[in-house]
Formats: C-alpha cells, sequence, structure tokens
C-alpha cells in the first residue's frame, strides 16, 4: 500500500508545549530547556494505521508543522495554516488564559480550513492535580464544534497521552468515516 502525507499542525499560545509534545512524538525526548520556536519549524513522522480488520496497513507521512505562539504571529498564520487536514491545538493546564483562547485557535484554524479536524490538548498534566485537570476538561467541552475530534490531558515530559493525539487525529484526517 503506498504512503500518503498529510499536513497537521501544532497551534497555540507560547510555551504551552507545541514543540515539547512533537518532539516527544518525534524524536522520544523531552527537554525542560524553553525554546521559543520563531515562525514555524516543520516535522516528519512516517505512522502506519490499521484500515480493517484483516489488519491491512496504511502508512502516513505526517508533515507537523510547529507554529509560532506569539500574538504578532496572527496576521501571518493563515498562510501556514493553509492546507492543513488537522491541528492539535494545545493549551497549558498551569496558564488559564491559554485554555480562554482555545476557541479562538480554532475559529481562525476552521476560517482557513473548514474540512480540517481538531485535538485539543491539555499539556502539562503532569503539573496539575488530576481532579482538576478532570475539572477542566469538563469546563472546556467542545462538543458543540463537530470538527473537535476529543480533548485529552497530556503531557510531553511523562508521554501522556501523546502518541494517542497524533494517531487519533491522523486516523480521522484518513478515514474520516
Amino acid at each position: 500500500m503506498s504512503t500518503v502525507s498529510k499536513k497537521i499542525c501544532l497551534v497555540g499560545d507560547f510555551g504551552v508545549g507545541k514543540t515539547s509534545l512533537i518532539r516527544r512524538f518525534v524524536e522520544r525526548q523531552f527537554s525542560d530547556q524553553y525554546l521559543s520556536t520563531v515562525g514555524v519549524k516543520i516535522s516528519q513522522k512516517q505512522i502506519s494505521l490499521p484500515v480493517n480488520p484483516e489488519q491491512k496497513i496504511q502508512n502516513l507521512q505526517l508533515m507537523i508543522w510547529d507554529l509560532e505562539g506569539h500574538t504578532k504571529f496572527k496576521t501571518i498564520a493563515p498562510s501556514y495554516l493553509r492546507g492543513s487536514s488537522g491541528a492539535i491545538i494545545v493549551a497549558d493546564v498551569t496558564r488559564q488564559e491559554t485554555m480562554e483562547r482555545l476557541e479562538e485557535h480554532i475559529k481562525l484554524f476552521l476560517s482557513i480550513n473548514s474540512q480540517g479536524f481538531i485535538i485539543i490538548a491539555f499539556n502539562k498534566s503532569d503539573l496539575f492535580d488530576e481532579e482538576k485537570v478532570a475539572q477542566l476538561l469538563t469546563t472546556y467541552n467542545f462538543s458543540e464544534q463537530p470538527r473537535v475530534i476529543s480533548t485529552y490531558a497530556t503531557s510531553a515530559k511523562t508521554g501522556k497521552d501523546v502518541d494517542l493525539i497524533f494517531e487519533k487525529l491522523a486516523y480521522k484526517i484518513v478515514f474520516p468515516e
């Protein structure tokens, strides 16, 4: 079976852990040192998705665009988002303001890619009490948004649900139903 290539973007405010999530997924590494992304950084990872019970596999090349999170970037973000099949929109559970801007990021992505799919990642969940994270997942529920697949509490540091968010998004992009 041939390999399909799809573009996905990681979107969110600065410092929420977009680069760390990508690094954990692609390179299986984590670093505590903060490096601000300037503009966009593109990473690639090939994954295999099961197609059916007979275990036919769909090979997928993910082109992962790590978008800068600073507000001055908002004017050029649409050109980077264009052509994306999906987005992982990231918030930092330790910074309330990053969660309050999730809706803004969703609207921006869907205004450019109306048929795209979104996963919400509440990152740095290892730094927050599990009960509080569960409350946040309930409070910031985007079930009224049909293009938002799901919301997950992630940790780039521990690896919690990092592979899952990329794989769920990839599967939905390739097999939208």
